[in-house]
Formats: structure tokens, sequence, C-alpha cells
């Protein structure tokens, strides 16, 4: 599902204007992205949590050259689903 798909549904399933529901959406996802570079995690109860991750620092081989690489400690985003939202995946379309 695009995020296109996803607005048309919204609109159809609520009544509110495609654009509305476009600039709303584009919010949220402003204010996760916004939030997440300022190293905050974000919670949505029954939903899940986008979160930061920190990767430490560590040693990469390439193995074709036979050389070492260092990747220096960084940070990646990452989502975790609510229990509620993982039992509903896992129970199918009931």
């Amino acid at each position: 599902m695009t995020k296109a798909e996803i607005i048309t549904e919204i609109s159809n399933k609520t009544g509110i204007e495609k654009v509305d529901v476009q600039e709303a959406i584009e919010a949220f996802f402003k204010v996760v992205k916004n939030s997440m570079v300022n190293g905050e995690n974000v919670y949505v109860r029954g939903f899940g949590s986008f979160i930061v991750k920190k990767r430490a620092k560590k040693t990469a081989r390439n193995i074709s050259k036979n050389t070492a690489i260092i990747i220096p400690e960084h940070f990646v985003p990452s989502f975790k689903p609510a229990k509620v939202f993982v039992e509903k995946v896992k129970g199918g379309n009931k």
C-alpha cells in the first residue's frame, strides 16, 4: 500500500478532503522524522514505537582486497510494533 492509497482510504472512511488528509499525514511524518533526528523515540500506543538504535563501532573486512575498515558508531531508525499489532498480524485478517 502506498502513501497515496493510504490518503485515499482515510479520506473515504472519514469524509475529510484528500488534501487535508495529505497535510496531516505529511505533518505526522515530519514530526516523527525530526524527533528521531534529534535522538527522541516516538511511541504510538497500540501501534508501535519509532526508535533510534545505536550501532557500536566495529571492524569490517573486505574479503576481495583482504583489508579491514573501521565502521564508526552510528545511529539507525527502527520500528518496533506493539504487541497488540503483532498479534493482529499473526492472527491474519480476522
